[in-house]
């Protein structure tokens, strides 16, 4: 059960940190947009590869920080059904729902995803906008890393589930536990 707490704490700990790095983008998709706007209204000039790279960096932070909303409770769940339940319900319900959604649906989609990301690497495939920015392959890629991110997330509710089922809430970090603990 400890080797499994550590796998949580390290699954945790990748997702935490990607996740924080990542939700700066926020800033600089802001900034980006903000001087396109500015560009286009005050100087009557537009760069297209900028109008792509605000889109862009918006895409790559969504599925960059997907897993760290799931770490931290923060994506959409039925809190009607949820917030009441028991911890140990809670739990059950993470466990089949990881067990029996988020994995095989993570699965399909990196399955379904990565002959189209190999390819867009083998053309490195750029914007299909004139003057657009290159590199489109690298962004098509954080489809893949957000499919893995979600599979490692999910992972680690698994875990999660499996230590309060065992009555080993103890090893489940503070920060990773179920908001409305009615236990």
């Amino acid at each position: 059960m400890v080797l499994l707490a550590a796998l949580m704490r390290m699954i945790n700990g990748l997702n935490r940190l990607i996740g924080s790095s990542f939700a700066w983008l926020a800033v600089g998709i802001v900034a980006v947009c903000f001087w396109v706007v500015v560009e286009r209204y005050a100087f009557a000039h537009t760069r297209l590869w900028m109008q792509d790279l605000y889109v862009w960096m918006n895409g790559a932070m969504f599925t960059a920080v997907a897993a760290f909303a799931l770490y931290r409770n923060d994506h959409v769940r039925v809190d009607i059904f949820f917030r009441p339940a028991s911890l140990r319900t809670k739990a059950l319900l993470d466990l089949i729902g990881v067990l029996f959604f988020l994995l095989p649906f993570m699965y399909v989609v990196w399955v379904y995803s990565y002959p189209n990301v190999v390819r867009s690497w083998a053309r490195h495939e750029a914007s299909a906008n004139v003057g657009g920015m290159p590199g489109l392959f690298i962004l098509r890629s954080f489809i893949l890393g957000f499919a893995a991110l979600i599979a490692l997330q999910g992972l680690s509710m698994l875990i999660r589930s499996i230590l309060i089922l065992a009555r080993r809430e103890d090893l489940v970090p503070a920060d990773f536990r179920y908001k409305y603990d009615t236990e």
